[in-house]
């Protein structure tokens, strides 16, 4: 069995992998280090959760040079020598963290930056120099717009999930940013799967790449290690067959992906009501409360994360046993990222998917081109028997694990009684009046309520503004 080290991977990122756990490499690590260790342009396609943040992340750190040896004397002092562009911050997050455990023995300075926090701390780490720079597209062009980040001197660039930057809207920034680098770089695309923008973007930008791909096409997308699930589900229903999943045999971590970023919000809320320890994860978010959601996601400290599809890359966590697609996905691709956030890195996962009865055309759409069999999902509801018989339910199981809070009922308060009897009366007047005169009134009305009503009146019977007794004249 090949190693790190058989193929050529410097002696401190080996062992810095070797105390991490990870000895062996995918098989996208070992078909493209050899050739990315040369400095050759390449486009590396395989399966999500199969280790490509390795297959470039240790040529970009093996190239590049640390402050403490002699030969970084001879380099612009403190200038970024490798960027790696991601589409979301979580990924960009993820990434900046495999760099940093791959390069802990290295000295090598690791930054990461992206939108939704200050620049602050950001332009203080480049104005003190830093050696790889990882993040979005929108943050990389502001700072280097503000002349902080200067790459001119990048020797390596990647695009890491280059057909979600496509998705996003991004391909005008990265051609921004190629743009802003020397001709002469090593350019590295990763991605699972490779529209025809991106290949034309390769052509472009790149010098005679090689492209890798590490299974077959179809291996390429699918998750042999996952099993999937279709049912035909009602929307009110969802929230207690997700509870009762929840309590299945084989049931760990789960991620849920909705449509929307207050879908995500209302079934976070709901699994919480439950009594599951649920967390949301979407856009409206601040940043620094998606950072410390994902983090307790791993910390084993929630059990299911409520996102959008903000989180359908980045997301690489041990121990999710689950996917459930609460709505269709909108294509195939991303069926196919979403239900990789399961079964990684050889694990087993289990991805479930609710199709609304509006969605089978776009169910069925999904199935044909990934070549799926469940053309036809089976309708299914929380008390199904196929449905406890698939995920292993214990029977009897309920979708919660606590009881339903008590509604509680508002007493009506008593109504004042009014005082006086005409509309002229202050007591009944209400927000025309001053606040000056309703105060009065208010403090009249309380006398005359404790005090018994007293009328002391005379009546005068008049016709046409005269008094009867009067004559006419």
């Amino acid at each position: 069995m090949t190693t790190f080290r058989e193929l050529g991977v410097l002696p401190e990122i080996c062992d810095a992998l070797d105390r991490a756990g990870i000895t062996t490499p995918f098989a996208i690590q070992e078909m493209t280090l050899s050739v990315a260790l040369l400095g050759t342009d390449l486009i590396g396609q395989a399966r999500t959760g199969t280790g490509k943040t390795l297959a470039f992340g240790i040529p970009v750190l093996q190239r590049s040079i640390a402050p403490s040896n002699p030969a970084y004397a001879d380099l612009p002092q403190g200038k970024p020598q490798a960027l790696i562009v991601a589409p979301t911050r979580e990924l960009a997050l993820q990434v900046s963290s495999d760099l940093a455990l791959a390069s802990k023995d290295m000295g090598l300075r690791v930054l990461t930056v992206y939108g939704g926090v200050g620049y602050d701390h950001q332009l203080e780490e480049l104005e003190s120099g830093v050696d790889i720079v990882v993040g979005t597209p929108g943050r990389l062009i502001d700072l280097a717009n503000r002349r902080a980040l200067d790459l001119s001197h990048v020797h390596a660039l990647v695009l890491d999930e280059a057909d979600e930057m496509l998705d996003l809207g991004f391909l005008p920034d990265v051609i921004t940013l190629l743009s802003k680098t020397p001709e002469t770089r090593q350019t590295m695309l990763f991605s699972a799967t490779m529209p025809s923008a991106i290949v034309a973007l390769a052509r472009t930008h790149m010098r005679h790449p090689m492209n890798i791909r590490a299974e077959s096409s179809y291996d390429t997308t699918m998750v042999p290690a996952t099993a999937q699930f279709i049912y035909q589900a009602h929307d009110l229903d969802k929230p207690e067959i997700i509870g009762r999943i929840l309590q299945a045999e084989d049931a760990e971590k789960m991620i849920v992906f909705t449509r929307t970023k207050r879908q995500a919000q209302r079934i976070a809320e709901d699994l919480q009501e439950r009594g599951f320890n649920a967390s949301p994860l979407h856009g409206d978010m601040a940043q620094v409360a998606r950072e410390k959601a994902l983090a307790r996601f791993r910390e084993d400290k929630i059990q299911v994360l409520v996102c959008t599809d903000v989180a359908a890359r980045g997301i690489d966590v041990r121990g999710v046993s689950h996917v459930i697609n609460y709505t269709c996905p909108e294509d195939d691709k991303t069926y196919v990222h979403r239900i990789g956030r399961t079964g990684r890195a050889g694990a087993s996962g289990t991805a479930i998917t609710f199709v609304d009865w509006a969605d089978l055309h776009r169910w069925k759409m999904i199935n044909k081109a990934l070549d799926l069999p469940f053309d036809n999902p089976q309708e299914t509801y929380s008390t199904s028997e196929h449905l406890f018989h698939d995920q292993g339910i214990p029977a009897g199981t309920k979708g919660r694990v606590v009881d339903p809070a008590p509604v509680e009922k508002k007493e009506r308060a008593p109504r004042e009684r009014r005082s006086g009897s005409g509309r002229g009366d202050s007591g009944s007047s209400g927000s025309s009046r001053s606040e000056a005169s309703s105060g009065s009134s208010a403090s009249a009305s309380e006398k005359s309520s404790d005090a018994p009503r007293r009328r002391n009146r005379s009546r005068r019977r008049t016709r046409g503004g005269q008094s009867v007794e009067t004559p006419n004249a």
